[in-house]
């Protein structure tokens, strides 16, 4: 019998009209390491080698749209990043070049938009888990 074959992510891949921009921005937010880095393409992840970002110079990147509409390209996923001090984050994130959008869902969660327009949401932990 043929054994099943192993999978494991290994990055989630974000397009944007420059790499190595966004790299710079995520790789200052999270604070992890270049572990790739050739032209258009730039890979970054935690020190412990688990699974990380992984970003695409792609020209005719569209900025999404959120929340979503029908006639604006839409989001097709974001990330969620715990942290423990919610608005000393935001206030990161946004010296580093992220915005706040306009909608906010909830109270113990901030959306923001990375500086290509990729939503992303930051978030404390307040409550036991599932």
């Amino acid at each position: 019998m043929k054994p099943e074959p192993r999978f494991t992510l290994a990055a989630t891949t974000l397009d944007a009209p420059d790499a190595h921009e966004l790299a710079e921005f995520y790789q200052a937010l999270l604070g992890w390491p270049r572990r790739k880095e050739e032209h258009g393409w730039v890979e970054i992840a935690p020190p412990d080698g688990s699974a990380g970002l992984s970003f695409q110079t792609e020209p005719l990147f569209t900025r999404p749209h959120w929340p979503s509409t029908r006639s604006e390209q839409q989001m097709m996923m974001h990330l969620d990043i715990e942290v423990n001090d919610l608005p000393s984050a935001v206030e990161r994130a946004l010296a580093l070049g992220a915005t706040v959008t306009d909608f906010q869902p909830q109270d113990d969660v901030r959306v923001l938009r990375d500086p290509a327009g990729h939503p992303f949401c930051l978030f404390t932990h307040t409550g036991p888990s599932a």
